[in-house]
């Protein structure tokens, strides 16, 4: 079909053809210059009058390309700036609820699980929680909602220590779970807050908690501490005064490293921005080789597969919902700690032990 270049004076459309064999006078050359080449235009099956369909965006002149979209730069921030805060905030409520929410649900299915069934194999069921978390993210990257990277093993390097320290808490919390009673272990994880924000400071992050911030969850951390202790604890296991100190140390380490993993990262590859999920594969990656060479040296590994009640549905149900909300609540914290900071991530690992004992006050 013939196309023709479109001229325009007022609002009625002129071919150029009709212009030059007609009576109507010619276009001024400055705007003639302007239009020529701008809009490839074909006349409809009756030949009577130009029609847009068939028309790209990319056929637009370009000064209409340009201040279309220094247009759009402009308006859109001023539509959404109002609304961040309230985004944000609802974003971190959705979050804290959920947690919340899946934690509870853990620990309800933690404690009928692991006594009806003997099964107190942290390692095992650490190990096959990680993998179930490279799963997920395996699949959210086939789907195209969150593209990885591949597998770098300098990256890997750097994130050897949280990988180390984060997969030995892993084990140490979901023994906890199973033979910690004395509730000794939950009130030390308490004190996570003020360890990150101590290790802030020894890994000199770039942003580190004010002294503000700092006093406000030092009164709140020891207030939450000495209500619990008030009140009195039952029998304390040696084992448990060990690895309690012991995880918590691991986990304010883990969180501290991977918020200073992440900064580096951004800051040393600005122009090919690392995404967190990048980071978060590449530590999953690194707990899985790890937890999984502790599950060949620890005589867990066999027993875990033999005790194990495999051809009842309830069994497996209950396994796989405990493995399921477990990598969710590591997936929340650990990029808590990657997107925002250590602090954040622990505050929001805390929040719930924290607020219980100040509720009593009110």
């Amino acid at each position: 079909m013939e196309q023709f270049k479109l001229s325009v004076i007022g609002e009625r459309p002129f071919f150029r053809e009709w212009r030059n064999d007609g009576s109507l006078p010619p276009l001024p050359a400055a705007v003639e210059g302007l239009m020529r080449g701008s809009w490839n235009m074909r006349m409809d099956p009756s030949d009577t009058y130009p029609t847009t369909r068939g028309c790209l965006l990319t056929e637009c002149p370009w000064w209409m390309r340009w201040k279309s979209a220094r247009t759009l730069r402009r308006f859109l921030p001023d539509v959404w700036k109002p609304l961040v805060p309230l985004l944000s905030f609802s974003a971190t409520l959705l979050v804290m609820v959920l947690y919340a929410l899946a934690d509870r649900l853990r620990s309800f299915v933690a404690d009928i699980f692991i006594p009806q069934y003997h099964y107190p194999f942290a390692v095992p069921i650490t190990f096959v929680q990680v993998l179930v978390t490279l799963l997920y993210l395996l699949l959210l990257h086939a789907m195209g909602l969150a593209p990885l990277k591949p597998y770098s093993l300098s990256l890997g390097e750097r994130l050897l220590v949280p990988s180390i320290c984060g997969s030995a808490q892993a084990v140490l919390g979901v023994w906890a779970e199973a033979s910690a009673h004395s509730g000794m272990y939950a009130l030390t994880m308490r004190l996570l807050p003020l360890l990150c924000v101590g290790w802030s400071h020894g890994l000199r992050l770039a942003e580190p908690p004010s002294v503000h911030l700092t006093g406000l969850i030092t009164v709140i951390t020891f207030t939450s501490v000495t209500i619990t202790a008030s009140q009195g604890l039952p029998s304390v296991e040696v084992l448990e005064c060990l690895y309690a100190p012991l995880a918590l140390l691991l986990h304010s380490l883990s969180l501290t490293w991977l918020a200073k993993v992440a900064e580096t990262e951004h800051r040393r590859h600005s122009s090919s921005h690392t995404s967190p999920f990048d980071l978060y594969f590449t530590l999953m990656v690194n707990q899985s080789l790890v937890l999984g060479f502790l599950c060949l040296l620890h005589p867990e590994g066999p027993r875990a597969l033999g005790e194990g009640s495999w051809h009842s549905l309830l069994f497996m149900g209950y396994l796989l919902a405990i493995l399921l909300l477990g990598a969710l609540q590591h997936l929340l914290v650990d990029m808590a700690a990657l997107t925002f900071s250590p602090l954040a991530a622990a505050l929001l690992h805390t929040a719930h032990g924290l607020t219980r004992p100040l509720y009593s006050l009110l």
